[in-house]
């Protein structure tokens, strides 16, 4: 389980994420993402819902598979086929919670949403396999050697 707090454009944003991390391969499944805002009077909570699942989305494409490789000044991936977003078939349930706040005039809706994700899955990963990844994307390979690392210090490990 993982843990990440963050304001952005005038919202409170509280994340919590579960994952399931395969050792063996580094592969991170995530389970549920529950994700509470305070963004002000919300006056279409649906629509503020979807705002907030489409920016968890997001988040995790970038947190876990979206990467622009290069080599010198050339960009590698130059379509879809390389260059991995998120699939409707591997997100999780995702959960929203409004928090009421009908003192504070509408903040922001969607994009507080992904300021969490880096962090939560960080910290999620780290609560599975003790270990602590520092670059985005968490790549199943990042993770991986970051394992193997460990066990082979016995310590705790860290990669960049």
């Amino acid at each position: 389980f993982g843990l990440a707090c963050s304001i952005d454009a005038g919202t409170y944003v509280a994340t919590i994420a579960e994952v399931k991390v395969d050792p063996a391969n580094g592969k991170v499944k995530v389970l549920r993402i529950v994700c509470a805002q305070d963004m002000g009077i919300v006056v279409n909570p649906d629509g503020a819902k979807m705002q907030i699942e489409g920016g968890i989305t997001m988040g995790l494409g970038y947190a876990l598979t979206e990467e622009l490789r290069f080599r010198g000044g050339e960009i590698l991936d130059r379509n879809f086929d390389t260059y991995n977003i998120p699939r409707f078939s591997w997100v999780p349930r995702i959960e929203t919670v409004l928090v009421k706040n009908d003192d504070l005039a509408p903040q922001g809706g969607g994009e507080p949403s992904i300021t969490t994700i880096g962090a939560v899955l960080a910290n999620a990963v780290s609560d599975a396999t003790g270990v602590r990844i520092f670059r985005l994307p968490m790549t199943a390979e990042r993770i991986r050697q970051a394992i193997v690392a460990k066990n082979a210090s016995g310590t705790s490990a860290a990669t960049k």
